[in-house]
């Protein structure tokens, strides 16, 4: 046996200054490990062979990748070649766009950690169309408001947790509950930046889909994408422009579902929004995730399996549900055969809870634009310090200003909106991936707005499926979770 280094990630300017300082000319590409891996299915050599051969002849590495991926079709190979890249100085409503990628990593500027200055984009078409002005001093005010609420939150904070402000480690920590709270009256058109990892395959995908959007800021962000690599990798991307499918499908349903919905909406009573719904769920939950473990744990055919589950006495359920979970600790993931269990919920949320969900990339989410008629999230800090009336004032001069800019421009407004503005989401995913969810943002660390949303699930689901979900939890609750479950264990 033996299990090689083929190559890792490093730093831009570290290749360039060694290709400099050596002199060497030759093209130093993430291409030849992609066409070295797309031969290893045809030929006899070793495969650390087949990578010398491939970066000794680089175009001809380029003309195999080539025809592999675009005329033979096999695209992942194109997943070898990876790309390390930053993204700086772009709004938080384009993130929103770059981070909906799910084979790709990013880390983003934390508002929950970091204060944020008073930058923020202008978008081309606001500039355009003339209000500049109005647009910017609405974003100034909100600005304004944001330093002022952290300065009056900061204390609070601090005269809350006596016990943890004693110990100066401990300042950051509740500085950042401050900043996190203070945060939901800025705008997305505020200023952030990230690091994203990415796959030439999803780096040609995106670039795709940046081209189609109707924000010049996306379209100019595709561009400096493609700029900042077709040199690098130019067999594997090649096409970046926007595609009919891409460009026409959402608006052209948009329309459809106005004149469908509207044939069907007179006269009815608008109804009232829960801000988490569980819509639908696999029926017999239980059951069926019973009849996946022991599926998994013996000869038998699933339909068998099946038909021994629905036979089980509700004892002998449980138990093998606590054989499953017995072992568990706080750190390991559930076991695969909760992901036959699907879940789907629709919630009303604010863009700061927003960001934090659609981190969960594995479950499919899928947004509607963000709606001042959905109300605002009001953070709990800013009611026991007497600052909701100032930030609802806040909140109707932003509502006042996105009105009168959506008249001239629809696509512009969502920019001027707040972390406090709400979209309806609808999310589905198995039952995995909610043990995965509860952990991190049903636990006392995570952000109290996540927390409140994360929590409301579990329990919504836990009716449907208390087996399945006999140790979801948020990872401070484990422990005593796991001695209610086993005691004595």
């Amino acid at each position: 046996m033996k299990v090689l280094l083929a190559g890792y990630n490093v730093d831009y300017d570290l290749i360039r200054e060694l290709r400099e300082k050596s002199g060497l000319t030759q093209d130093i590409t993430p291409e030849t490990i992609s066409a070295a891996y797309a031969r290893i299915s045809r030929s006899p050599k070793p495969v650390d062979q087949l990578r010398v051969d491939a970066r000794a002849e680089v175009e001809k590495a380029r003309r195999s990748n080539r025809s592999i991926v675009f005329e033979m079709g096999h695209s992942s190979v194109a997943e070898h070649a990876v790309f390390n890249i930053d993204v700086i100085g772009v709004s938080r409503l384009l993130v929103e766009e770059i981070e909906k990628f799910r084979l790709c990593s990013y880390t983003e500027k934390s508002q929950r950690y970091v204060l944020f200055d008073r930058d923020f984009v202008v978008p081309e078409e606001i500039v355009r169309a003339g209000m500049e002005k109005d647009f910017a001093e609405t974003i100034r005010m909100q600005n304004d408001s944001y330093r002022e609420l952290y300065e009056q939150l900061r204390p609070w904070v601090f005269a809350q947790n006596r016990e943890l402000a004693e110990n100066p480690a401990n300042r950051s920590l509740l500085e950042g509950w401050a900043k996190e709270d203070a945060r939901y009256v800025i705008s997305l058109a505020t200023r952030t930046q990230l690091g994203m990892t990415i796959n030439a395959r999803n780096l040609e995908l995106m670039l795709r889909r940046l081209a189609s959007l109707p924000l010049a800021e996306a379209r100019l962000c595709g561009e400096k994408l493609y700029a900042a690599t077709r040199d690098i990798a130019p067999s594997l991307i090649r096409y970046a422009r926007a595609t009919d499918y891409d460009r026409l499908t959402r608006p052209r349903l948009r329309m459809k579902a106005e004149i469908l919905l509207e044939k069907r909406s007179q006269g009815a009573e608008p109804e009232r929004f829960a801000d988490v719904r569980l819509v639908s769920a696999t029926p017999g939950a239980d059951r069926q995730a019973a009849a996946a473990l022991m599926f998994a744990s013996s000869g038998l055919s699933y339909r068998q399996c099946r038909n021994r589950a629905a036979g089980l006495s509700q004892r002998g359920l449980k138990s093998l549900f606590q054989t499953a979970f017995e072992n568990m600790q706080p750190y390991d993931a559930a076991l695969r055969e909760l992901e036959n269990i699907d879940l789907c919920y629709e919630l009303a949320v604010s863009a700061s809870c927003f960001a934090q969900l659609k981190r969960h990339r594995m479950a499919t989410v899928i947004a509607q634009d963000y709606a001042p008629g959905l109300g605002v999230t009001v953070p709990p800090s800013v009611r026991a310090t007497g600052r909701q009336k100032k930030f609802m004032d806040v909140m109707r001069a932003t509502q006042r200003a996105h009105d009168r800019i959506r008249e001239k421009l629809p696509s512009a407004p969502p920019y001027l909106l707040t972390n406090a503005h709400r979209r309806r989401v609808l999310m589905k995913f198995n039952a995995r991936e909610l043990y995965h969810l509860s952990r991190l943002r049903a636990d006392a660390h995570a952000q109290w707005d996540i927390r409140n949303v994360s929590e409301k699930m579990l329990r919504q689901a836990r009716r449907l499926m208390p087996l399945t979900l006999m140790m979801a939890c948020g990872k401070d609750g484990f422990d005593a979770l796991h001695q209610k479950v086993f005691p004595g264990k």
